[in-house]
Order: C-alpha cells, then sequence, then structure tokens
C-alpha cells in the first residue's frame, strides 16, 4: 500500500490522466468505435467499453486512478501469497514477503508502461501471480481455487494483451500444479479463455478487418536496449520497452547496470533453494501446513522455464532473424498483438518474486534476519528512484478545456445520421493544457458520437499504418481541401478543428470556412456540415454480437467474484468455529 501510495498520490489529484497512450476523460460512451467495430482495430476493448458504462455514474478520472491503484496493489498482495503458498508460515517470512512485494510493484515495466500510458495492460500484470496461486489451490483442492482462477483471468482480460498473458500463465500454473482431474481443468480453462477474450476476439472478427498488422511496426516495436545493458540486459531487468521517451531518466543515467546487476545477483543467491534438491515435493492435498514448508521444485521449474522465455524470447526477436520472423507473423491474422514484444516480460516477475523472497530468506540466514529485508528493499527502491511520484513527475492530471464539455452536450443532444472528423489529422496531439509527451486525441473516448480518424502511428522515422481505409478516405478530403459534400457523402456532419494543437492540416481550411461553427472556444471549434448526411454502414449483427461478448466477460468477472466471496466467507466460517471448538476444549 505505502509504495503504491508513494508511485500514484499525484494522480488523485483533481483531472484527468492524459499522458501518451492513457486517456481519462469525465463521461464516455458506448459507441461502435467503444466496442471495437468502427473499423479500426479492437485495441481498447473492453476498457473502453466498461469506462463508458461506469463513467455514466462515477467521473472517468476516478474511475482510472481506482482502476490502476487496485491493479498495483494485486501485484504486490500477490507477490506476498506466492511467498505464503511456497514456504508458508515460518521464521523471515515477514520480510521476505516484503521484498518480493516490492519487486513486484517497484521495477521498470510498471514504471515504463505507465510513461507510455498503459494503464489497462497493467491489470493483466497484477493478476499474473494470483493466476499461479489459483492452480496451486485447484491441485490441493482447496476452496476458492477455480474461483480464484475465473477472476484473475478476467481482470486480464481488461486488454486483449492481457488475456494471452493470462492464458499463458494458467497453462504455466496447470503444468506447475497438476490438477486432480486435468482433462476437465482442460476444458475448464479453454472454456475460460474463450470468454475472457470473446471481446476484442468477436470485434475483430465482426468488423471485417484482416487483422494483420503493417510489417513496419516490427522494428518499430521491438524491445530496444537501455544504456550500458544491451537489450538482454535491459530484459533481464524487467526493462527494454520500445519508446525512448518512456524510459525513466535513472535508467539512462546509469542506474539500470546496477538494477540488472541486483535482479542477476538474486537470481543466483535464490537459485538453490528454488531449484536445488532442498526444493523437492509437491505440496500436500488440504490447508496450508502450519510449519515451514519446503518450495516445489516442479512448480519453481515451470516457472523459471517461464521467465527464461519470457526475457529470451523478446530479446531474440529484436535481433535480425527475429525481426524478419515477427514480420511473417505480424502478417497472420491477430499477429500484431505480438509485435509489441516488451509485454510479454510481465511473465518473468512470478519466477522472480520468488527469487527475491529466497534470497531474503538465505541473506537472513546467512547475515542478519531482521537487516536483510531491509537492504534488499533499499536496493530495489535506490536504482529506480523516479518511480516515485507519478512517475518522477510526469504523470499528473490535466483540466480539459470547457469547450470539449459544451461540443459533447451539444452532439448528445443532436438527432439523425453523423460521425465526427478531427483535425489537426491524425491520432496523436500536443496541446498546451497537457504538457509533456504527445497524447492520444481525447475526442473518441470524450464525445457520443464515433470519431473518424486515421490510427496512422509514428515511431521514430517509420508511421505505422493503420487500418480504417474510411479513416483515411476522411482525412484526404479535409487536408486536400475537398468540398463538404464529399464529407457528407462519408457520413461526416461535424468537423472538430483543435487550434491550439499543432499538426497536419493542409487545405482544411479551405474546407472549414465553408462550414458554420456550432461551438466554439480557443483550443475547440465544433463545425456543421451542412446538407444531407449519408447514413455510415453499421452492421447491427456485428454491434449486437460484440455488445454480448462485453457483457459475457463482465458476467464471468461478476459471477467469479461472488463465488470468490462465498469461499472467502466459508473458510472463515471453518476458521472461527475451529477456534471455538479449541476454546471450548480447554
Amino acid at each position: 500500500m505505502l509504495l503504491v501510495s508513494v508511485m500514484l498520490l499525484p494522480l488523485w489529484r483533481p483531472g484527468y490522466l492524459l499522458h501518451r497512450d492513457a486517456v481519462a476523460t469525465p463521461r464516455s460512451y458506448v459507441t461502435d468505435t467503444a466496442l471495437g467495430v468502427a473499423g479500426s482495430a479492437p485495441r481498447a476493448v473492453p476498457p473502453d467499453w466498461l469506462l463508458a458504462l461506469l463513467s455514466r455514474w462515477v467521473d472517468g478520472g476516478v474511475l482510472v486512478t481506482v482502476m490502476l491503484s487496485l491493479f498495483l496493489l494485486a501485484a504486490g498482495w500477490g507477490a506476498i501469497a506466492l511467498v505464503q503458498l511456497w514456504w508458508g508460515p515460518g521464521s523471515g517470512r515477514a520480510g521476505s514477503e516484503i521484498v518480493a512485494a516490492t519487486l513486484a510493484v517497484w521495477n521498470p515495466y510498471v514504471v515504463e508502461r505507465l510513461l507510455q500510458g498503459h494503464w489497462s495492460l497493467l491489470a493483466g500484470y497484477g493478476a499474473l501471480p494470483w493466476i499461479i496461486v489459483a492452480a496451486a489451490r485447484i491441485h490441493r483442492r482447496a476452496p476458492g481455487g477455480f474461483p480464484l482462477l475465473v477472476v484473475s483471468m478476467a481482470v486480464a482480460g481488461l486488454t486483449p494483451t492481457g488475456a494471452v498473458v493470462a492464458v499463458v500463465a494458467a497453462c504455466a500454473g496447470l503444468i506447475a500444479f497438476p490438477p486432480p482431474r486435468v482433462a476437465r481443468a482442460v476444458g475448464a480453462l479453454v472454456s475460460i479463455s474463450l470468454v475472457v477474450g470473446s471481446p476484442w476476439l468477436t470485434a475483430a472478427v465482426m468488423a471485417g478487418q484482416p487483422g494483420t498488422s503493417d510489417a513496419a511496426g516490427v522494428a518499430a516495436f521491438a524491445a530496444r536496449a537501455e544504456t550500458g545493458l544491451g537489450t538482454l540486459g535491459s530484459l533481464v531487468s524487467l526493462g527494454g520497452i520500445w519508446n525512448s521517451g518512456a524510459v525513466p531518466a535513472s535508467r539512462a543515467a546509469g542506474l539500470g547496470v546496477l538494477a540488472t546487476t541486483w535482479i542477476v545477483l538474486i537470481v543466483l543467491a535464490s537459485g538453490r533453494m528454488l531449484l536445488g534438491r532442498r526444493a523437492r515435493g509437491p505440496f500436500p492435498s488440504g490447508p496450508v501446513p502450519s510449519g515451514p514448508a519446503a518450495a516445489p521444485r516442479r512448480a519453481s521449474v515451470v516457472l523459471a522455464i517461464l521467465a527464461a522465455a519470457a526475457v529470451l524470447g523478446p530479446a531474440l526477436a529484436a535481433t535480425g532473424p527475429g525481426l524478419r520472423a515477427m514480420e511473417v507473423v505480424v502478417a497472420l491474422p491477430g499477429g500484431g498483438l505480438l509485435r509489441d514484444t516488451h509485454k510479454w516480460v510481465a511473465l518473468a516477475v512470478p519466477f522472480l518474486v520468488l527469487c527475491a523472497a529466497a534470497a531474503t530468506r538465505w541473506l537472513a540466514q546467512a547475515w542478519a534476519p531482521r537487516a536483510a529485508p531491509a537492504v534488499l528493499v533499499v536496493m530495489l527502491v535506490a536504482v529506480l528512484p523516479d518511480a516515485a511520484w507519478g512517475a518522477g513527475g510526469a504523470l499528473r492530471p490535466v483540466q480539459y478545456p470547457a469547450e470539449w464539455a459544451a461540443v459533447a452536450e451539444h452532439l448528445e443532444g443532436a438527432s439523425g445520421p453523423g460521425d465526427v472528423a478531427v483535425l489537426p489529422a491524425g491520432l496523436l496531439r500536443q496541446y498546451p493544457y497537457a504538457p509533456g509527451p504527445v497524447v492520444l486525441d481525447p475526442a473518441a473516448r470524450m464525445l457520443p458520437r464515433d470519431v473518424v480518424m486515421t490510427s496512422d502511428l509514428p515511431v521514430g522515422g517509420t508511421v505505422v499504418r493503420g487500418e480504417d481505409s474510411r479513416a483515411r478516405a476522411v482525412e484526404a478530403v479535409l487536408l486536400g481541401g475537398g468540398p463538404s459534400r464529399e464529407l457528407a457523402a462519408l457520413g461526416v456532419r461535424w468537423v472538430i478543428d483543435q487550434p491550439t494543437a499543432p499538426g497536419r492540416r493542409g487545405e482544411a481550411a479551405a474546407v472549414l470556412a465553408t462550414l458554420p461553427i456550432v461551438v466554439a472556444g480557443p483550443d475547440v471549434v465544433l463545425h456543421e456540415v451542412p446538407g444531407p448526411i449519408a447514413t455510415a454502414e453499421r452492421d447491427s449483427m456485428a454491434y449486437r454480437t460484440v455488445l454480448v461478448a462485453h457483457v459475457a466477460w463482465l458476467a464471468l468477472l461478476a459471477a467469479g467474484a461472488v463465488l470468490l466471496a462465498g469461499a472467502a466467507a466459508g473458510r472463515a466460517g471453518a476458521r472461527s468455529g475451529s477456534g471455538s471448538a479449541r476454546i471450548g476444549k480447554r
């Protein structure tokens, strides 16, 4: 709790997170864009829909901050749960839990994803240790194992990447802890996985997109070396994100080398305890033993293999042959999901937190029981000082100009068909009211109408092209100074211009001069396209199918939470009854 507070406290001030890919808005709406069927690849499915659903009652900025805080708390508590699972109550456990939780929360992966704006990806990250714990509970026939697996995987499914990470972790968990009925467990895992992944799977299929990605994105999104580390060294310490602008300054100042050194030393110090002969023996069935429990060697080996693959895979994918192989992969339907290879390093974290706990226990036995945990915590925190206070002050809430609310209110009250186009062209903006790096245009999440914009993404000197052909046609009309009737024929009824945001405008001024102004402000101007507006083709079957998939995912999460709460209440009642019986005997 303390570490998460130190990291995220600035975000609890009034305002909205607007930093690179992170876009929080006061209210969002259930549109085709939010459901992933508007034409572009469904990358923000289902979080956009969930926020649209919940922001009817709770401010969207508060929702994002609360959810992000819970994801990081889940990661820390999950690390503690793993330590308790491996060793149970015993001497030195509390210190090892603290060190493990510190590594799970305070590391380059978390900070770099925050700086990139991938707050929802941390849902899957926070769920990872709980998926392993759930597999162990199922193996031991302990109450609540299956509901915990359902909830963990459903939470991870907040993003497509999180859903895939959850499936991989669940498979590793079932190998590490073989369930009593293998066929039944595999069938349940397949069923859960299909429901968890259904929002973006159905959106990708029903939207009619080929599902392939621009090959230029392979090199652009490959893992990258940080100062003095090389690609492999960066990934070992959970760094190596593709965007150098999302790398904490301390990594470039040489502390990244020290961080990698700590991780390597922690793994070496813990290897014998986790993987050696003394770690032999599976968990027994039934409740957790009251005395110290030997860590199960089989489970440790499985998680070590998973960690090695999670680090070596992205490192190899960044080499020449690896890049060529990835170009083949992204040409396959759904292959673009794999191109940001740094995301998969999260799968190394369960093993690394166990290593941190084991190293703490070893150092406490060999040196000083009380000082060892404190020393290791200081080591982990000191090499990443800019994880504190909103990633070194980079993450802070902003206030949107008042005209955004006026535009949303006008569009909400308008009747008839028509979508919204935006200027300047493209997906990214730099605003005077959001100082810092470029951010995603908030219009798509701010407005109750579908927003038509290309999803081309400039990365360095490369432009990774998006998928929406209609958006490209609308952009061509605006930048080419075409007549407004062409916009109307494309189903565009409004054009938003953002004068204070620099970017490509071409001959758009000629188009805007012919359009009446509906809402005017220094930062946002809403123009209306006159004449009959063509109704953009909308596949109602696709809309309904994808909406049902979203509801099924949320229902799975809710059902799992209810079952998990019931199991927890049952365990609490059993402990209370056992304690009363012991008192009665006395």
